[in-house]
Protein backbone atom coordinates (compact mmCIF):
# COMPACT_ATOMS: atom_id res chain seq x y z
CA UNK A 1 0.00 0.00 0.00
CA UNK A 2 2.71 2.42 0.75
CA UNK A 3 4.53 1.47 -2.31
CA UNK A 4 1.29 2.69 -4.52
CA UNK A 5 0.97 5.75 -2.18
CA UNK A 6 4.00 6.62 -2.97
CA UNK A 7 3.77 6.23 -6.84
CA UNK A 8 0.87 7.95 -6.53
CA UNK A 9 2.59 10.89 -4.80
CA UNK A 10 5.33 10.76 -7.44
CA UNK A 11 2.93 10.82 -9.92
CA UNK A 12 0.88 14.22 -8.78
CA UNK A 13 4.17 15.93 -8.58
CA UNK A 14 5.05 15.21 -12.17
CA UNK A 15 1.88 16.80 -13.29
CA UNK A 16 2.05 19.64 -11.01
CA UNK A 17 5.48 20.72 -12.45
CA UNK A 18 5.13 22.87 -15.86
CA UNK A 19 8.08 21.75 -17.75
CA UNK A 20 9.63 23.99 -20.32
CA UNK A 21 6.41 25.11 -22.09
CA UNK A 22 5.76 27.66 -19.43
CA UNK A 23 8.72 29.52 -19.30
CA UNK A 24 8.84 29.65 -23.38
CA UNK A 25 5.48 31.57 -23.42
CA UNK A 26 6.07 33.58 -20.64
CA UNK A 27 9.53 34.82 -21.77
CA UNK A 28 8.01 35.00 -25.48
CA UNK A 29 5.47 37.16 -23.93
CA UNK A 30 7.92 39.64 -22.06
CA UNK A 31 10.16 39.83 -25.21
CA UNK A 32 6.99 41.16 -26.77
CA UNK A 33 6.52 44.06 -23.94
CA UNK A 34 9.95 44.56 -23.65
CA UNK A 35 10.27 45.76 -27.92
CA UNK A 36 7.23 48.17 -26.59
CA UNK A 37 8.88 49.97 -23.97
CA UNK A 38 11.57 50.03 -25.88
CA UNK A 39 10.19 52.34 -28.22
CA UNK A 40 8.32 54.22 -25.75
CA UNK A 41 11.73 54.99 -24.22
CA UNK A 42 14.01 55.22 -26.90
CA UNK A 43 11.44 57.41 -29.26
CA UNK A 44 13.50 60.97 -28.37
CA UNK A 45 16.54 59.62 -29.13
CA UNK A 46 15.49 57.06 -32.30
CA UNK A 47 13.95 60.93 -33.43
CA UNK A 48 17.24 62.80 -32.93
CA UNK A 49 19.33 60.41 -34.35
CA UNK A 50 17.50 59.72 -37.52
CA UNK A 51 16.11 63.08 -37.91
CA UNK A 52 12.26 61.77 -37.68
CA UNK A 53 9.55 64.18 -37.48
CA UNK A 54 6.53 63.35 -35.24
CA UNK A 55 4.63 61.97 -38.12
CA UNK A 56 7.88 59.72 -38.85
CA UNK A 57 7.94 59.01 -34.96
CA UNK A 58 4.23 58.01 -34.86
CA UNK A 59 5.03 55.44 -37.43
CA UNK A 60 7.10 53.44 -35.78
CA UNK A 61 4.75 52.31 -33.41
CA UNK A 62 1.84 52.62 -35.85
CA UNK A 63 3.74 50.41 -38.64
CA UNK A 64 3.79 47.72 -35.74
CA UNK A 65 0.45 47.93 -35.22
CA UNK A 66 -1.17 47.55 -38.31
CA UNK A 67 0.74 44.62 -39.49
CA UNK A 68 0.21 43.11 -35.65
CA UNK A 69 -3.51 43.73 -36.03
CA UNK A 70 -3.95 42.98 -39.51
CA UNK A 71 -2.04 40.04 -39.22
CA UNK A 72 -3.09 38.05 -36.20
CA UNK A 73 -6.40 36.33 -37.02
CA UNK A 74 -4.42 34.69 -40.33
CA UNK A 75 -1.17 33.80 -37.92
CA UNK A 76 -3.91 32.14 -35.39
CA UNK A 77 -5.27 29.96 -37.98
CA UNK A 78 -1.88 29.13 -39.74
CA UNK A 79 -0.42 27.98 -36.24
CA UNK A 80 -3.40 25.51 -36.40
CA UNK A 81 -2.45 24.29 -39.75
CA UNK A 82 1.04 24.21 -39.10
CA UNK A 83 1.51 23.54 -36.07
CA UNK A 84 2.15 25.26 -33.09
CA UNK A 85 5.87 24.69 -32.25
CA UNK A 86 6.91 25.55 -36.03
CA UNK A 87 4.36 29.01 -35.48
CA UNK A 88 6.25 30.30 -32.58
CA UNK A 89 9.80 29.82 -34.28
CA UNK A 90 8.73 31.19 -37.98
CA UNK A 91 7.42 34.17 -35.32
CA UNK A 92 10.71 34.49 -33.22
CA UNK A 93 13.09 34.39 -36.22
CA UNK A 94 11.22 37.10 -37.88
CA UNK A 95 10.64 38.80 -34.63
CA UNK A 96 14.65 38.45 -33.82
CA UNK A 97 15.62 39.45 -37.56
CA UNK A 98 13.27 42.30 -37.68
CA UNK A 99 14.74 43.45 -33.81
CA UNK A 100 18.54 43.63 -35.03
CA UNK A 101 17.88 45.64 -38.20
CA UNK A 102 15.38 47.79 -36.16
CA UNK A 103 18.95 48.66 -34.42
CA UNK A 104 20.86 48.66 -37.51
CA UNK A 105 18.71 51.41 -38.87
CA UNK A 106 19.99 54.41 -40.67
CA UNK A 107 16.58 55.99 -41.92
CA UNK A 108 13.21 56.32 -41.00
CA UNK A 109 12.12 54.38 -43.78
CA UNK A 110 14.47 51.70 -42.67
CA UNK A 111 13.08 51.61 -39.14
CA UNK A 112 9.59 51.91 -40.26
CA UNK A 113 9.57 48.68 -42.54
CA UNK A 114 11.70 46.72 -39.75
CA UNK A 115 8.80 47.71 -37.14
CA UNK A 116 5.68 46.61 -39.64
CA UNK A 117 7.74 42.99 -40.05
CA UNK A 118 7.99 42.85 -36.04
CA UNK A 119 4.33 43.20 -35.91
CA UNK A 120 3.70 40.30 -38.33
CA UNK A 121 6.47 38.49 -36.13
CA UNK A 122 4.50 39.43 -33.20
CA UNK A 123 1.05 38.51 -34.67
CA UNK A 124 2.45 34.92 -34.97
CA UNK A 125 4.18 34.65 -31.40
CA UNK A 126 1.36 35.95 -29.54
CA UNK A 127 -1.62 32.85 -30.50
CA UNK A 128 1.01 30.34 -30.60
CA UNK A 129 2.09 31.01 -27.04
CA UNK A 130 -1.51 31.18 -25.85
CA UNK A 131 -2.54 28.24 -27.74
CA UNK A 132 1.03 25.69 -26.31
CA UNK A 133 -0.78 26.54 -22.97
CA UNK A 134 -4.02 25.50 -24.15
CA UNK A 135 -2.26 22.83 -25.19
CA UNK A 136 -0.32 21.14 -22.79
CA UNK A 137 -1.93 21.94 -19.44
CA UNK A 138 -5.41 21.50 -17.82
CA UNK A 139 -7.25 21.78 -14.67
CA UNK A 140 -6.03 24.01 -12.15
CA UNK A 141 -2.79 23.81 -13.84
CA UNK A 142 -4.14 25.35 -17.09
CA UNK A 143 -6.06 27.85 -14.37
CA UNK A 144 -2.27 28.75 -12.54
CA UNK A 145 -0.85 28.55 -15.95
CA UNK A 146 -2.91 31.43 -17.32
CA UNK A 147 -2.53 33.65 -14.14
CA UNK A 148 0.88 33.32 -14.85
CA UNK A 149 1.08 34.56 -18.44
CA UNK A 150 -2.12 37.58 -16.93
CA UNK A 151 1.21 38.23 -14.10
CA UNK A 152 3.43 38.57 -16.85
CA UNK A 153 1.75 41.72 -18.59
CA UNK A 154 1.68 43.74 -15.38
CA UNK A 155 5.37 42.60 -14.08
CA UNK A 156 6.60 42.80 -17.86
CA UNK A 157 4.98 46.10 -18.98
CA UNK A 158 7.10 47.39 -15.60
CA UNK A 159 10.03 46.12 -15.59
CA UNK A 160 10.42 46.64 -19.88
CA UNK A 161 10.02 50.75 -19.00
CA UNK A 162 12.61 50.73 -16.41
CA UNK A 163 14.99 48.14 -18.71
CA UNK A 164 14.43 50.56 -21.49
CA UNK A 165 14.77 53.83 -19.60
CA UNK A 166 17.84 52.67 -18.26
CA UNK A 167 19.50 51.64 -21.91
CA UNK A 168 17.95 55.02 -23.19
CA UNK A 169 19.89 57.04 -20.24
CA UNK A 170 23.02 54.94 -20.26
CA UNK A 171 23.55 53.50 -23.85
CA UNK A 172 22.57 53.53 -27.20
CA UNK A 173 18.88 52.88 -28.46
CA UNK A 174 20.22 50.17 -30.39
CA UNK A 175 21.42 48.23 -27.69
CA UNK A 176 17.91 47.54 -26.35
CA UNK A 177 16.90 45.75 -29.87
CA UNK A 178 19.94 43.98 -29.56
CA UNK A 179 18.82 42.15 -26.32
CA UNK A 180 15.53 41.70 -28.18
CA UNK A 181 17.81 39.82 -30.60
CA UNK A 182 19.65 37.43 -27.66
CA UNK A 183 16.33 36.73 -26.10
CA UNK A 184 14.95 35.70 -29.47
CA UNK A 185 18.12 33.23 -29.53
CA UNK A 186 17.69 31.91 -26.25
CA UNK A 187 14.11 31.15 -27.15
CA UNK A 188 14.63 30.03 -30.70
CA UNK A 189 17.00 27.12 -28.92
CA UNK A 190 14.68 26.34 -25.98
CA UNK A 191 11.57 26.10 -28.69
CA UNK A 192 13.99 23.74 -30.74
CA UNK A 193 14.92 21.28 -27.83
CA UNK A 194 12.02 21.53 -25.51
CA UNK A 195 8.60 21.78 -27.41
CA UNK A 196 7.63 18.32 -29.04
CA UNK A 197 4.56 16.36 -30.15
CA UNK A 198 2.37 19.81 -31.36
CA UNK A 199 0.36 18.36 -33.73
CA UNK A 200 -1.07 20.36 -36.51
CA UNK A 201 -4.99 20.20 -37.54
CA UNK A 202 -5.71 17.79 -40.39
CA UNK A 203 -7.83 18.84 -42.97
CA UNK A 204 -7.86 22.58 -41.88
CA UNK A 205 -7.54 24.60 -44.92
CA UNK A 206 -6.75 28.78 -45.06
CA UNK A 207 -9.70 30.72 -46.41
CA UNK A 208 -7.68 33.27 -48.54
CA UNK A 209 -10.62 35.75 -49.61
CA UNK A 210 -11.28 35.65 -45.58
CA UNK A 211 -7.63 36.49 -44.85
CA UNK A 212 -6.90 39.06 -47.45
CA UNK A 213 -10.12 41.13 -46.08
CA UNK A 214 -9.39 40.07 -42.55
CA UNK A 215 -5.52 42.05 -42.57
CA UNK A 216 -7.28 44.89 -44.65
CA UNK A 217 -10.08 45.05 -42.20
CA UNK A 218 -7.88 45.08 -39.38
CA UNK A 219 -5.22 47.17 -40.95
CA UNK A 220 -8.09 49.87 -41.35
CA UNK A 221 -9.36 49.25 -37.88
CA UNK A 222 -5.65 49.96 -36.54
CA UNK A 223 -5.38 53.02 -38.77
CA UNK A 224 -8.43 54.47 -38.10
CA UNK A 225 -7.65 54.50 -34.14
CA UNK A 226 -3.67 55.91 -35.08
CA UNK A 227 -3.68 57.15 -37.73
CA UNK A 228 -2.87 60.75 -39.48
CA UNK A 229 -5.32 61.25 -41.83
CA UNK A 230 -8.11 59.78 -43.78
CA UNK A 231 -9.01 57.68 -40.66
CA UNK A 232 -12.71 58.00 -41.62
CA UNK A 233 -12.09 56.13 -44.87
CA UNK A 234 -10.24 53.95 -43.28
CA UNK A 235 -12.88 53.11 -40.56
CA UNK A 236 -15.60 52.74 -42.98
CA UNK A 237 -13.02 50.57 -45.11
CA UNK A 238 -12.62 48.26 -41.87
CA UNK A 239 -16.53 48.03 -41.72
CA UNK A 240 -17.17 46.73 -44.85
CA UNK A 241 -14.48 43.80 -45.50
CA UNK A 242 -14.55 42.65 -41.51
CA UNK A 243 -18.55 41.57 -42.25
Amino acid sequence: MEEKENLVEVDLERKEKFGIILPIVLISYFLILLNNSLIFTSTVKISAELQMNNLMVAWISNAYALTFGGFLAFSAKLGDIIERKKSLLTGLVIFSLASLLVGMSQSATMIISMRALQGIGASLLAPATLALLMDNYQGEQLTRAIAYYGATAGIGSSLGMIIGGLIASYMSWRAGFYLDLIVGIILIVMSILGITNQKATHGAKIDWWGTITSVIGFSGLVYSLNGSSYRLVAFIVSIVTLK
